[in-house]
């Protein structure tokens, strides 16, 4: 199963040869749950791609033994460990070693490159089911949560409710310019999850953003053009005018309802386009 390598480059090599025999983390796997097997199945299947890469160097014999010697003190680097518990959830670092060295030193295994390959894949559509529908869950609840957030918050004071399901409240009037859906605008925001969690904001940030209004969420693309420079309004977006069934970074789950703050500092016009054609 492809996807990152081990190695090169994804584990510490420290190339300090032992005086013993054996080779350490190397022997009998007892295999008593999935875990274990997953874990000795990843560890055989990084050395053996290990082994192709350098079986492509310019020597002529290659002593794997003392190659896993060489190994017997690296850790993992975290970045493997984080994109294979990414995939899988966890893995057991010991059992993985001993599927590793044992391919390395001895070319011993419980797996061959095909049956491993085909558990691996096995494992992974395994928990990708898995987290798929835990994901549905929580998409679902927080729909649920959102519908009931926006159903208590319509009937607050000043609180305008448009028909697409967009809410907001004018703060602040401005008496400048509104954009067009084709214009560029400079912005203040601050945006949080409707638990208070804040997920992106110019003010914490100190700075202000500058966008096309047709390149934002739907909710920001009503809003927008129905303010003037200087007002600040406060948006209550529902999931299908924000991200819909998709995750945002580490904050926005799927199904989110949104709150902004917004002030609208200035509209950029289009410039028109004044070629004339011959």
């Amino acid at each position: 199963m492809k996807g990152k390598q081990l190695i090169p480059g994804l584990i510490a090599v420290i190339l300090v040869f032992s005086a013993c025999n054996k080779v350490p983390n190397t022997g009998k796997a007892n295999m008593e749950t999935q875990l274990d097997s997953l874990s000795y199945a990843l560890g055989f299947y990084e050395a053996s791609e290990w082994k192709k890469k350098f079986e492509q160097t310019p020597f002529d014999t290659i002593d794997y033994k003392k190659v896993a010697l060489a190994f017997k003190n690296s850790e993992l680097v975290e970045s493997y460990l984080n994109f294979r518990k990414g995939q899988f959830d966890t893995i057991d670092i010991d059992m993985f070693k001993k599927g590793f060295f044992n391919e390395i030193a001895y070319d011993k295994s419980y797996y061959t490159e095909i049956t491993a390959d085909i558990y691996i894949r096995k494992i992974f559509q395994q928990v990708k089911d898995k987290n798929d529908s835990l994901r549905q869950i929580e998409a679902q609840k927080n729909l649920e949560k959102g519908e009931a957030f926006l159903e208590e918050n319509a009937k607050k004071e000043n609180v305008i409710v448009l028909e697409s399901g967009l809410q907001y409240k004018v703060i602040e009037e401005g008496d400048g310019k509104s954009p067009s859906i084709n214009d560029r605008v400079k912005c203040l925001y601050h945006g949080t999850l409707i638990d208070g969690t804040v997920f992106d904001s110019t003010v914490e940030r100190g700075d202000t953003a500058q966008f096309g209004v047709n390149q934002v969420i739907k909710g920001w693309q009503e809003a927008l053009p129905m303010m003037k420079e200087g007002g600040k309004w406060q948006l209550f977006v529902p999931a299908d005018l924000a991200y819909g069934n998709t995750e945002r970074g580490e904050f926005i789950k799927a199904n989110e309802t949104l709150i902004f703050d917004i002030e609208l500092i200035e509209v950029i016009e289009r410039k028109q386009n004044t070629n004339k054609r011959r």
